[in-house]
């Protein structure tokens, strides 16, 4: 899909939440490079909070957009493409203090291989799938294991092959979900991370999966057939 149709993505948005039985719905996310490209009628977010607690509250009904002044987690504003992220998260040095990794070195590795958007952009904008109005650029699905397994039979259903699913345990929503299917334009399953499951409720028996905005509609077609 290339052109925004509300219709659509409501009716999408049901038929996925129905098939799965997902208790929240969907979030459309939308990167925007310029402000006069964000969308029109859209709030600004007006508290400060992390990314992963923003797409949680587009899963239950919001509809915003931030930029980099609203996101209290530098380190997913970095991800995400706001910021350029803070020398304490590039060098490992944040990760390593808390304890994640055995070595500066190791929390480095890590950290180079995060997905992480280019250029900076101005703002991002969340809503329920069901009532976006904008073309999504990602989608993010908040869900338990069985429905994400769902998901994965989904994706490979149309030219088969295997779902790879890649992640470290840290910048889950924000560089796993949503940087990483920008990017590289293919899904991924994610486990969360210790900053979501504490600050954004992602119960200990949910999982994230992130797909590019673009695969949809191909993605609800598969679940059909299944």
């Amino acid at each position: 899909m290339c052109s925004c149709d509300e219709n659509e993505y409501k009716d999408l948005s049901i038929k996925i939440k129905d098939k799965l039985g997902l208790e929240k719905s969907p979030v459309a996310i939308k990167l925007v490079l310029k402000e006069e490209d964000i969308p029109e009628g859209i709030p600004k977010l007006e508290k400060n909070v992390r990314h992963c607690e923003m797409v949680q509250m587009a899963s239950q009904g919001k509809i915003f957009y931030s930029t980099a002044e609203e996101q209290s987690c530098k380190g997913g504003a970095g991800a995400i493409g706001l910021i350029e992220p803070p020398e304490k998260v590039k060098s490992g040095e944040m990760y390593y203090s808390l304890g994640r990794f055995s070595s500066l070195g190791s929390a480095k590795r890590t950290v180079d291989v995060i997905p992480k958007i280019d250029p900076i952009m101005k703002a991002i904008a969340y809503a329920p799938l069901e009532s976006a109005p904008f073309d999504p650029d990602v989608v993010v699905i908040i869900c338990n294991p069985q429905q994400a397994m769902q998901l994965a039979q989904a994706m490979v259903y149309t030219l088969g092959g295997r779902f790879e699913a890649d992640f470290a345990g840290i910048q889950s929503i924000c560089g796993d979900a949503v940087a990483g299917p920008y990017t590289t334009k293919r899904p991924n399953i994610t486990l969360g991370c210790s900053g979501s499951r504490k600050f954004a409720d992602i119960q200990s028996d949910e999982v994230i999966v992130g797909m590019n905005g673009e695969n949809i509609g191909c993605v609800v077609n598969a679940l059909e057939a299944l």
